[in-house]
C-alpha cells in the first residue's frame, strides 16, 4: 500500500476544529476554544475545554461503521453498567434521555473526563480486582442480548477478513500463496478449537478489553471505550489480560477467575478458544488496517503496515498460532 491509495475526500477531512467546537455547542455546552486531539484511530476523540467546569471528552463516530441503533445499544449497555455501580465511563445523558447527537453530518457523544494509567498486570491483587469487575460486567451483559450489534465469530473475524485480504491485492503477490495455504490451515484449527469447547453461551461483552481500555487510579480500575461491544464468549474479555509463558498465563488466569467467579460463573471449556480468539484478532487487525487505509491518519500512524516484511512476520506469527491451537488449552489452576 502506498500514499497514492489515499482518498482526498475522506469524511474526517471535514472534521475541522471549528466543526468540532460548533458541534459540541449545538448541545448547549459552551466551549472555551481549547481543543486537544486524543489518540484514537477508528473514531475521532477530542478533549474540549468548556467555559464552566472540567473539560469534556467528545467522540465522533466513524461515518458508515455503526448504525444509529447499534451506537445506541453501546450507550445503553454502558449506562446499564453505570447504573449497576460498575466503574465504566458512559456517555452523558441529557435530561430528555439523549446520548447521541448529530451535527455537520457526524454523530457524536460527550463523556466526562477521567484520568488514570494502564493497570499493572503483574500484581495479583489487581488481577483479582479486574476479575471482580469483569464478572459484574458479564452479569449485567447476560441479562439480555444485543439486537443490532454483531457477534464475535469465526465467519466475520476469520473467513470474511481473510477473503478481503486475499481478494483485494493487499498481500504481496510472492507471499500470497503461502498466506492463503496457511490461512486454510489456521481457520480449520480455529474451527477445531471451538468444536472442542462445544456450545458456548454468548453474552454482551466489552469486546476489546485490553489494558489500554482500562484506566487505573487510587480508587481502582474503570473501563472505557465500549465502541467494540459485541456478543461473544466470556473469555473474550479475559484473555487479553494474560501474557507470557503458559504457566505464567495459567497463574494470571487463576487470579482473574478468583475474582470473576465471585460474581459470575465461568465455563472452563471456554479455555479451549483462547488461542483461537487471539488468532481471529490477528486476522481481524490486518484486515482492519487494510479497510481503513483511505483514512489519511492510517498511513501516517501505521507506516510499517503492508510491506513484505509485515506479511512475512504475519505468516510467521500465524504459524506459531497454528501450533499453539494444536496444544492443550491453558489450565485453570
Amino acid at each position: 500500500m502506498t500514499e497514492s491509495t489515499l482518498s482526498s475526500t475522506h469524511p474526517y477531512n471535514a472534521l475541522t476544529p471549528d466543526v468540532v467546537l460548533d458541534a459540541v455547542e449545538t448541545t448547549g455546552v459552551l466551549c472555551d476554544g481549547r481543543l486537544l486531539a486524543l489518540n484514537s484511530y477508528e473514531n475521532r476523540v477530542y478533549q474540549v475545554g468548556v467555559e464552566s467546569g472540567a473539560p469534556k471528552i467528545v467522540k465522533f463516530y466513524r461515518p458508515g461503521r455503526w448504525s444509529t441503533e447499534a451506537i445506541l445499544e453501546e450507550h445503553g449497555f454502558a449506562l446499564e453498567l453505570a447504573e449497576a455501580e460498575i466503574p465504566v465511563i458512559p456517555p452523558t445523558r441529557w435530561p430528555d434521555g439523549t446520548t447521541l447527537h448529530e451535527s455537520h453530518g457526524f454523530r457524536f457523544a460527550i463523556y466526562e473526563r477521567k484520568g488514570g494509567h494502564w493497570p499493572e498486570l503483574d500484581n495479583e491483587d489487581n488481577l483479582k480486582w479486574l476479575g471482580r469487575f469483569i464478572g459484574r460486567i458479564h452479569g449485567v451483559g447476560a441479562r439480555v442480548g444485543f439486537a443490532h450489534r454483531p457477534r464475535i465469530d469465526i465467519q466475520s473475524y476469520g473467513y470474511d477478513n481473510a477473503d478481503y485480504l486475499l481478494s483485494n491485492n493487499i498481500i504481496p503477490p510472492d507471499l500470497e500463496p503461502a498466506y492463503k495455504t496457511l490461512m486454510n490451515d489456521v481457520l480449520q484449527a480455529v474451527e477445531a478449537c471451538f468444536s472442542r469447547a462445544g456450545t458456548l453461551t454468548p453474552l454482551r461483552l466489552h469486546g476489546d478489553c485490553h489494558p489500554g481500555n482500562i484506566l487505573w487510579t487510587d480508587d481502582g480500575p474503570h473501563f472505557v471505550d465500549f465502541d467494540d461491544a459485541r456478543s461473544g464468549p466470556a473469555i473474550q474479555d479475559l484473555w487479553m489480560l494474560l501474557s507470557g509463558e503458559p504457566q505464567e498465563m495459567s497463574q494470571q488466569l487463576a487470579h482473574v477467575l478468583s475474582g470473576y467467579t465471585q460474581f459470575y460463573d465461568f465455563n472452563p471449556l471456554e479455555l479451549n478458544v483462547i488461542e483461537a480468539l487471539r488468532t481471529l484478532r490477528m486476522i481481524h487487525y490486518s484486515a482492519w488496517l487494510a479497510r481503513r487505509w483511505d483514512d489519511p491518519s492510517f498511513p501516517i500512524n501505521f507506516p510499517w503496515y503492508g510491506g513484505p516484511r509485515y506479511w512475512e512476520e504475519q505468516i510467521l506469527a500465524l504459524r506459531e498460532q497454528l501450533a499453539l491451537m494444536q496444544e492443550a488449552p491453558l489450565q485453570w489452576l
